[in-house]
């Protein structure tokens, strides 16, 4: 049976995680916390990345190397980009960048020196069924949210976006740098700290990975939302929903 690995930045995306497993036991390896269990029956392990790209290498190559994982999933917030990407939307990556890789002149901007590229992709297959679980989230959201959560921060029929998603080792909280963003990269959907780090390594393994955010703020300068509700209240709803809905279909 493949082991899927589900992995979150921030301890209460987790937390909603861990509700789902029965029978989860705590490892620790490489200072991390590693719970081992099952989800309506699958294999699986849940782990906190850590925050910013080489923290989030590292838990991906223990996953791989240590707990001999067959796919990996990661779920959390980001900065909404892309036009019509609002705060209670979910982004699914398709494709993702280190937008603060740059050994120009030697290589071009953003490529990451010796793979040739810049950008990595999600694993199709795998993707696909986070698409179906995300729209399946989306459906039945508002069994999973209160409606004051709802008021509070305007989720007005939130949508799925599918595209490119950004890493950095940066947190993107500015209007100017969100600007410069979006005319450098006008593809790019949202803004994050772990998931192209996750791309590189996973496909250095030739690991399947696929990765889904909620958008929790626009990363400008009205991005001062109530960030510890909207984590608590929202996000790790999502996150939980999205996961469990993964793993009943």
């Amino acid at each position: 049976m493949t082991r899927t690995a589900i992995v979150a930045a921030l301890h209460d995306e987790l937390a909603s995680v861990l509700a789902l497993m029965p029978d989860e036991h705590r490892q620790v390896v490489g200072g991390r916390e590693f719970w081992v269990g099952h989800l309506h029956g699958q294999d699986v392990v849940a782990v906190l990345s850590g925050i910013g790209k080489v923290a989030a290498a590292t838990t991906a190559t223990l996953l791989i190397r240590s707990f001999g994982v067959g796919r990996i999933v990661f779920t959390g917030v980001a900065g909404g980009l892309g036009p019509g990407v609002k705060v209670g939307d979910v982004v699914l990556a398709r494709a993702f960048l280190q937008h603060d890789m740059d050994a120009s002149p030697i290589f071009p901007r953003h490529e990451v020196p010796g793979y040739g590229r810049a950008r990595f992709d999600a694993d199709p297959g795998l993707a696909d069924a986070l698409e179906l679980a995300c729209e399946r989230m989306l459906h039945t959201l508002p069994q999973h949210l209160d409606p004051a959560v709802v008021h509070a921060f305007g989720l007005q029929a939130p949508r799925l976006h599918q595209g490119l998603l950004l890493s950095g080792d940066r947190f993107v909280a500015t209007t100017g740098e969100s600007q410069a963003l979006q005319r450098e990269l006008p593809d790019a959907l949202a803004v994050e700290m772990e998931g192209a780090a996750f791309a590189q390594v996973c496909h250095d393994f030739g690991m399947p990975l696929a990765v889904v955010r909620t958008i929790s703020d626009r990363a400008d300068d009205l991005a001062h939302v109530d960030f510890p509700r909207f984590l608590r209240e929202v996000a790790s709803r999502y996150s939980g929903a999205i996961i469990e809905a993964l793993f009943e279909n």
